[in-house]
């Protein structure tokens, strides 16, 4: 499919809409006075167009058509916003526009036409720079804010990568995604001289700045963004957001797979995961028999502090009863303004009275951990490492420890992709006595951490596994391999992702995010997570009748996988890549299975087999 560029769909609607105008000398009325039947409004055109037709055809389009260009203009929003919003199919689009097209009459034929021309503008592929309504991208492109975005950028940018480069040298790989967009542009460097071309014509020369001035190359980078913005269709035609997406995309393909930009509504997003922006008591709510009762709460939430419950009925909300009231309309009323006070009257089953009780909403970080016991066994599902994780896992061992003593702890991190890396080191804290939870490197004096913990252990000494998968990764790396290195808990699974590197955030101008990779992960054992990643002590990856064999083995009290751990724990930073592979390969990524909850269960259940296998990791790991 083609791509139209906005300006000749609009050019095309536009003529569309004066063909008619001509011969429609009363539609300024029209649109003002809407008629009630189709023979009242029959009766008002043919009188209009009699009266009409002494004026001359010059005369027609002076006086009406401003104000019909006018009105198709501000009709134009209106149209479109619905489709936008609603993310509308193009058939099921132009279906909704058929009702305006029902009649013969001029006035509907134009504004049928307005609306199929806004349809066809919304569905410009990949959303381009004709989008309207979808917060996408824009049409206009803001040379200004571009070079301030860019500023900030190489300035938080230098002095923080994990190799050092020059402004010069950033500048020109990220001016290079340019030519992604649009093949024909090209540069050129002569002595003191850089030009941009275009199918080898010269746009723009520049006398070369320095190789650290960064507000030199800022204002170049903007330039040149400007004149392809001007010069190319085809870049206009991807929006203007594209053009800083690219950039950034093929700066960072010289450096590390994981710095990235993030666009400003992506960021936006990005940032309500990890924070919440949204203030809520921290409820979730269901039916049942009718009844409005509390389904789960959010740990972090309001609702967990003042003592508040899972089924639970309740009653009314800021005195309104829940009677008959769709769920949307119940959580609409949970949700406001930070530390907004919500009053709620709750029934709790097996109790005469009621309870009300006033709390404050709260912007609440979205809940990551999960918890159940099953034969006495807590497990803890842990889908990521948010702001306050720790704080999670930490609520549940108090509760859960002190109602009843558990056999043992299963942590779930299988598929966890990380997140917030103090989060994990925090996590640690509440079962490490004392020791090094992880090592972070960076050129940047502030990447640079010993990450020490000490305080106690709040479970006890009970047994502890950890779960993991070939998707389990970043801070769940750290927990696991911190756990294991101190001989604290047993890892089962498979060998997970490998991703060892950590992002530091710079807020942009322009609402977006910057991720730079700053600092490298060593375990507590020296050895780099980046690349290798954590190889389990109890491997599952290679099937059951291995797995079976491991545990028999471990059951006779005897250590498995020993090499493969020596090996890995005993690798230094930099690793040759095909080494990496030789050591990844005694224990293959994999997703997790069931599998892995029975070995699990059955290790906390044997003192024998859990005490061999943690001791197949090193007696160097336990500092």
């Amino acid at each position: 499919m083609s791509v139209i560029s906005l300006e000749k769909q609009l050019r095309f609607f536009t003529q569309k809409i004066r063909t008619y105008m001509e011969h429609v000398p009363f539609l300024d009325r029209m649109a003002k006075r809407p008629y009630a039947n189709q023979t009242a409004h029959r009766k008002k055109c043919s009188a209009s167009s009699k009266n009409s037709s002494k004026n001359s055809s010059k005369n027609r389009k002076k006086s009406y058509l401003p104000k019909a260009i006018s009105l198709a203009a501000s009709l134009a929003t209106p149209l479109t916003t619905p489709l936008a919003t609603r993310g509308l199919s193009r058939k099921k689009g132009i279906k909704t526009a058929l009702p305006y097209c029902s009649t013969h009459f001029l006035w509907s034929k134009v504004r049928c036409l307005l609306y199929l021309a806004c349809l066809n503008l919304l569905w410009v592929p990949a959303y381009g720079a004709g989008t309207f309504g979808t917060g996408k991208s824009s049409s206009h492109f803001n040379a200004d804010m571009t070079g301030t975005v860019i500023n900030t950028a190489l300035t938080f940018l230098q002095p923080r990568t994990l190799d050092p480069y020059t402004i010069k040298q950033l500048s020109l790989w990220g001016m290079n995604g340019i030519m992604a967009l649009d093949s024909s542009f090209s540069f050129s460097q002569q002595p003191g001289t850089l030009i941009f071309k275009s199918a080898q014509v010269p746009l723009l020369t520049f006398p070369m700045p320095s190789e650290e001035d960064i507000k030199g190359w800022s204002e170049i980078i903007g330039k040149v963004m400007n004149k392809a913005w001007e010069t190319s269709t085809l870049i206009r035609s991807s929006g203007s957001n594209s053009l800083l997406e690219s950039f950034f995309s093929e700066l960072f393909n010289h450096i590390d797979p994981y710095s990235r930009y993030i666009p400003p509504t992506s960021a936006s997003e990005d940032r309500e995961k990890r924070i919440g922006e949204t203030a809520t008591a921290g409820i979730t709510i269901g039916l049942q028999s009718h009844n409005v009762i509390i389904t789960a709460l959010n740990t972090n939430g309001p609702a967990w502090a003042a003592g508040l419950s899972i089924g639970q009925r309740i009653l009314s909300i800021n005195g309104h009863s829940t009677s008959h009231k769709p769920l949307s309309t119940l959580n609409a009323w949970l949700q406001g303004s930070e530390n907004t006070p919500i009053t709620l009257t709750v029934s709790t089953p097996g109790e005469r009275k009621n309870q009300t009780l006033t709390l404050k909403l709260a912007l609440i970080p979205p809940e990551t951990v999960f918890a159940f016991l099953s034969e006495k066994i807590l497990v803890l599902r842990i889908h990521s490492f948010s702001a306050d994780t720790a704080q999670e896992v930490s609520q549940y061992l108090d509760q859960i420890l002190q109602e009843s003593p558990v056999k043992g702890i299963i942590f779930d991190l299988r598929g966890n992709r990380g997140g917030v890396l103090q989060q994990a080191i925090t996590t640690s804290a509440l079962i490490l006595n004392h020791g090094v939870a992880a090592i972070t490197q960076g050129r940047d004096e502030q990447a640079n951490h010993i990450w020490a913990v000490q305080g106690g252990d709040i479970t006890n000494n009970v047994p502890i596994i950890v779960l993991v998968d070939g998707r389990t990764a970043s801070a769940a790396e750290i927990l696991s391999a911190a756990l294991a290195d101190h001989h604290r808990a047993v890892v089962v699974g498979s060998v997970t992702l490998g991703k060892g590197l950590v992002q530091t955030i710079a807020q942009l101008p322009d609402g977006g995010e910057l991720f730079v990779t700053w600092s490298r992960v060593i375990a507590p054992l020296g050895w780099p997570l980046q690349g290798l990643g954590v190889i389990p002590q109890v491997c599952t990856s290679k099937g059951e009748n291995t797995t079976q064999k491991q545990m028999t083995t471990l059951e006779n009290g005897q250590t498995v996988n020993h090499e493969a751990l020596e090996e890995s724990r005993s690798a230094r930073y930099p690793i040759a890549v095909s080494r990496i592979l030789e050591i990844r390969k005694n224990c293959p990524a994999a997703i997790g299975t069931d599998l892995d909850i029975t070995v699990a269960q059955n290790l906390i259940k044997n003192p024998t087999a859990y005490k061999a296998a943690l001791l197949s990791i090193p007696e160097s790991a336990a500092n």
